[in-house]
């Protein structure tokens, strides 16, 4: 048997494991995104029983290094979503393809549950005679399929800029309490030094988390856009050529 037959999740609709027309094979999106989700839990859970986590919020007053944390968590949670409902549109652009290869009637294709393909074939059948005359239609499928990813990207790009803030205010910590020293006296020399290490550790943790942060979700983002690209491909190829047949 398929594991994807004893996998569920309440509310989600089943994604497919593999793709249903020889012609064209995508990735199994959402299932590389699970074991992907995976191996960061288990990292997570060894950086937690290390003391790693523990050790980077005590070390960072500001608590950007937190927030890094939670909007990556958040970010990762939502390419799991993403990448399931594509996952279930692209079942659907296979699911159109085989009513058509089976010539089967406008009235049963439309019947069909709603989907981006769906709302496709519509849009052709109403535009009758001109329905060669798709390029909107299809613009519209790709918007569908990746304009969401914007956010997400922007939200990866947020991450950076949060580590090279912390950076900055580590710095000016140090800074600052150089500055606010009249007279060197080597009574002083360990509150000097305790100064200029949290400070310094400020700058350097949250740039660290920054930049994993920002390396980690945008390599799931990479793979969605791709996914979204082959699905625009695999529509466009569908209502070139198969739905020829349907709506000529």
């Amino acid at each position: 048997m398929k594991l994807s037959q004893f996998i569920y999740f309440p509310g989600f609709k089943r994604p497919p494991t593999v793709a249903t027309d020889t012609t064209f094979k995508a990735e199994p999106i959402f299932y590389l995104w699970a074991a992907y989700a995976g191996l960061l839990i288990f990292s997570f859970y060894l950086l937690y029983v290390k003391g790693v986590w523990a050790s980077l919020l005590a070390a960072d007053p500001t608590y950007l290094t937190a927030l890094i944390i939670v909007l990556f968590i958040g970010s990762t949670i939502w390419v799991g979503f993403r990448a399931h409902h594509l996952a279930w549109q692209y079942e659907q652009v296979c699911r159109f393809r085989r009513l058509i290869a089976d010539q089967s009637s406008k009235d049963t294709i439309l019947q069909e549950e709603t989907s981006w393909i769906k709302d496709l074939f519509t849009g052709l059948v109403n535009k009758k005679t001109d329905w060669r005359n798709n390029s909107q239609l299809v613009a519209l499928f790709g918007e569908k399929a990746s304009s969401a990813h914007e956010m997400t990207w922007w939200i990866n790009g947020v991450l950076l800029k949060l580590g090279l803030l912390g950076k900055v205010i580590g710095f000016s910590i140090m800074a600052l309490q150089l500055g606010s020293l009249d007279s060197f006296d080597a009574s002083q020399t360990s509150t000097i030094l305790k100064t200029l290490t949290g400070g310094l550790g400020i700058a350097l943790l949250t740039t660290m988390t920054g930049l994993a942060a920002n390396m980690l979700l945008g390599l799931q983002l990479m793979r969605l856009d791709r996914f979204a690209d082959y699905l625009t491909a695999y529509a466009i190829e569908t209502v070139e050529q198969d739905l020829e047949r349907s709506l000529a």
